[in-house]
């Protein structure tokens, strides 16, 4: 009786010794997985960085601006508001509020675009 109890805490211990290596091989595993995750969140964090950075860089008011004027002809151009129909000049008002104002004889233009066939032919259907 007592060998056959020695033999069962024998083989008790020996299936505790295994049961621990097992839990600490996933418990290995799983740091692995958690190493790899968290240089992956790193490395999309820095990319995430680099790509405000470069946001910033592409959405600059003053770059914009430039552009605008490279590409566009858009420039700065004085402009005036008008809070009511009372500042529009009379013809022949010498002292009116915006008489002397470079605006005076100002005219705009708006670029055309051509139109894809596409729409051409949809523009001319619907009466566009």
């Amino acid at each position: 009786m007592i060998r056959v109890l020695n033999f069962f805490c024998v083989a008790l211990a020996g299936l505790c010794c295994l049961a621990l290596y097992h839990v600490s091989e996933q418990t290995r595993v799983a740091r692995v997985k958690l190493t790899n995750v968290t240089h992956q969140i790193e490395a999309e964090h820095n990319t995430m960085s680099v790509l405000e950075a470069e946001w910033e860089r592409v959405a600059d008011p003053s770059r914009v601006q430039q552009l605008a004027q490279e590409k566009l002809g858009i420039g700065d151009a004085t402009s005036a508001r008008l809070a009511s129909l009372d500042l529009l000049p009379r013809r022949g008002d010498e002292n009116a509020p915006l008489n002397n104002s470079p605006l005076r004889d100002a005219s705009a233009t708006a670029p055309t675009v051509p139109l894809n066939p596409n729409l051409r032919q949809v523009a001319m259907h619907t009466g566009l």
